[in-house]
C-alpha cells in the first residue's frame, strides 16, 4: 500500500472511536477487519460513514443481488481494481451470475458474446456509461425505469457510484498491493 495501514485498534481510544471500530467489526463478522478498513481507519469518522453507506448498499437494497454484483464486477474491470474484482467475482457467482457472463465481462466482450441477457445487458450498459462518462443516456434511463422501480434504479445508481468510489480508493492507494496483478476468474464454486 502506498501509505501504511492503520492499526486494527484505535491508537487513542475514546468512546467514539471504540464505537466506530465496533460497528465496522460487526459488519465484517465473522471475518476480521480487512485491508480496506485498515486503509480507511486513518480517519475513523470517514471509515464509519463509509461503513454505513457501503453496508446499506450491500444489505438494504431491493435491486436484484446478482445484477448488483455484476455491476460491481464490471466497475472493477473498467477501473482496473483487481482487489475489488477478486472480492466480488465469487460473490457474484454465488448470487447467481452465470460464469459465462462473468467471463465475457472480464474479457471485455460482453456485447458481442450472445450470452448476456437483456437485464444483464442493461445493467452493464448503465455501469459502463456511469463509470466512463458519468452521464447516462436518456434512452437507457427510460429502459431502466420501465424495467425496475424508481427505488431500484436509485439503488443501482448508488451501487455503481459507491463501488466506483471504492475502486478509485483501492487503486489510488494500492490497497492489498493488487495493482498490476491480473484479474482472474474465481475457481469453480
Amino acid at each position: 500500500m502506498r501509505i501504511p495501514y492503520a492499526r486494527s485498534s484505535p491508537p487513542s481510544p475514546t468512546p467514539e472511536t471504540l464505537a466506530i471500530y465496533s460497528r465496522i467489526r460487526a459488519r465484517r463478522q465473522p471475518r476480521p477487519l480487512i485491508p480496506l478498513d485498515l486503509a480507511l481507519l486513518h480517519n475513523p469518522q470517514i471509515a464509519d460513514g463509509f461503513n454505513t453507506l457501503m453496508g446499506a448498499i450491500r444489505t438494504q437494497s431491493s435491486f436484484p443481488l446478482a445484477l448488483a454484483e455484476l455491476a460491481i464486477c464490471y466497475v472493477a474491470v473498467l477501473n482496473g481494481a483487481v482487489y475489488e474484482w477478486t472480492a466480488h467475482a465469487p460473490i457474484a457467482l454465488r448470487a447467481g451470475v452465470r460464469r459465462e457472463v462473468l467471463e465475457v465481462v472480464l474479457e471485455g466482450r460482453w456485447r458481442e458474446s450472445g450470452v448476456v441477457g437483456a437485464d444483464e445487458g442493461m445493467v452493464l450498459e448503465f455501469t459502463e456509461q456511469s463509470t466512463k462518462s458519468v452521464k447516462v443516456e436518456d434512452e437507457l434511463m427510460e429502459r431502466l425505469k420501465a424495467r425496475w422501480t424508481a427505488q431500484q434504479v436509485m439503488e443501482l445508481t448508488i451501487t455503481v457510484g459507491g463501488y466506483n468510489m471504492v475502486s478509485r480508493f483501492l487503486v489510488a492507494l494500492d490497497v492489498t498491493e493488487s495493482n498490476g496483478k491480473t484479474m482472474e476468474m474465481p475457481a469453480k464454486l
